[in-house]
């Protein structure tokens, strides 16, 4: 509207002297006036378009992801009802077993890795390490039931500690190797957890000992594993690999490759300290 002022008192002007003004100047200014009035016009409400299209916006990616953090959630506590019961299973057979104390300090085990769920804060994302100690506790209580049958083996670089990872990613996945893997064998086998960096990809790979030609179909299937590639393609996308592989030497073998993506709190601590 300020520019308009000149042009009204341009207008002003001319009226006070429109005998000797053209007609054509005054079918000019008044057109000018207009044009004027028009764009204001148009760049106001071209403004208001534009802010409730972002307000709107806004509320799509918010409510979008409030959807798929609620979905994250859902499948995060849908593994919890799954290995509890299995847990409790293993305990019952160690009683059946007449081992009162193998039984009682896996259920010490269970309560506090129970524990440790529940107090947690619910993220779609932890470092690599807060993943390892959780799937450690879950070992624990694994090692307690099959004894010396279970054999565990980490390769986890210094680099990879701090890579962010789905809350919950590795422990379903260790617990199909376990149960497929080495507890059906009696001279019980070896699971392997490793970990690093391609670029700009966190690959992870768990694989187990098993025997040649078993295991292909069972190691396939399972709660586990799709819960995994559903929270996984919540997350990421199609940004991301999962994919399942039975070498010729037995037992089965799980890639995971995910975007890197990285917190700072590990980074500003020295290799020392850990």
């Amino acid at each position: 509207m300020v520019t308009s002022i000149p042009v009204a008192c341009a207008s002003g002007l001319i009226l006070q002297n429109f005998n000797h003004v053209p007609w054509h100047a005054l079918v000019t200014v008044w057109a000018w006036s207009f044009f004027m009035l028009f764009m204001w016009c148009s760049l106001y409400f071209s403004i208001k378009q534009w802010q409730q299209s972002s307000m709107e916006n806004e509320r799509l990616l918010r409510a979008e992801s409030e959807l798929r953090e609620a979905r994250l959630l859902a499948l995060r506590y849908q593994l919890n009802p799954h290995f509890l019961f299995n847990s409790l299973n293993a305990v019952s057979t160690l009683v059946l077993d007449g081992n009162a104390p193998a039984a009682t300090r896996m259920l010490a085990q269970i309560g506090d890795l129970l524990r440790t769920s529940l107090d947690s804060e619910v993220t779609a994302e932890v470092t690599l390490s807060q993943e390892l100690a959780f799937t450690e506790g879950y070992l624990a209580i694994e090692q307690t039931r099959l004894g010396g049958r279970l054999k565990v083996d980490m390769a986890i670089p210094f680099e990879t500690r701090d890579a962010l990872v789905p809350n919950m990613v590795l422990q379903p996945l260790v617990e199909n190797a376990v149960r497929y893997g080495v507890a059906p064998l009696i001279e019980g086998g070896w699971i392997a957890i490793k970990s690093g960096l391609d670029d700009d990809r966190l690959r992870i790979v768990i694989g187990n000992s098993g025997r040649p030609g078993e295991g292909k179909k069972k190691n396939g299937n399972g709660i586990g594993l799709g819960n995994t590639a559903e929270r996984l393609k919540t997350l990421y996308g199609a940004n991301f690999e999962f994919s399942l592989g039975w070498p010729e030497a037995g037992g089965c073998e799980v890639v995971l490759e995910l975007p890197l993506r990285r917190t700072r709190s590990l980074l500003e601590a020295s290799p020392c300290a850990l």
